[in-house]
């Protein structure tokens, strides 16, 4: 008895199956930890914190509760920063996503907020033409009363009107 699959003829099937289409969904639940938790209750009331490392005073953000570099708690220290930043490097997207609320093509963003050390990767509505590494962003956010306690609360990223950043201020983020 053969393995493979027979057409209504009778005759083996040797065409390559070219698509297969699986619905996918994971639930799952997602213990935050110390750190996270901070990060994701104080984004809920508006405010982006991140903490300092105690070794060398870089600011990480979002943190996740220990400096990668050094591998040290950072402790109680917390560094209030503002939703401004400077796009670092970018990258035009022409797929689409259910989560992104901007229109095909659109733009993802590694912003380094002002006081920060590290960067969050984000979207921008802005023109293709117009974006350009050093360009300076502000957050977007949800109406307030739509806050929670997600990252989601902020919409999107778009230019604002102040010069550009010069490139020694973010050159090693890239």
């Amino acid at each position: 008895m053969s393995s493979r699959a027979n057409d209504e003829n009778g005759d083996e099937a040797n065409e390559p199956v070219t698509l297969l289409r699986t619905p996918i969904s994971l639930d799952y639940d997602y213990s935050a930890g110390q750190s996270a938790s901070l990060f994701l209750r104080a984004i809920a009331e508006g405010k982006l914190l991140g903490q300092r490392c105690p070794v060398d005073g870089r600011v990480y953000f979002p943190s996740r509760g220990a400096c990668p570099q050094h591998g040290v708690t950072f402790g109680d220290e917390v560094v209030e920063l503002p939703d401004k930043g400077t796009i670092v490097t970018f990258s035009i997207v022409r797929v689409p996503a259910e989560s992104i609320p901007l229109e095909l093509p659109y733009v993802t963003v590694n912003v380094l907020l002002d006081g920060a050390d590290t960067i969050l990767m984000h979207v921008l509505d802005a023109k293709l033409e117009d974006v350009h590494m050093g360009m300076r962003v502000q957050a977007v956010w949800k109406p307030k009363a739509e806050w929670t306690t997600s990252t989601g609360n902020i919409i999107y990223f778009q230019p604002i009107d102040e010069p550009d950043a010069d490139y020694d201020s973010y050159k090693e983020h890239i």
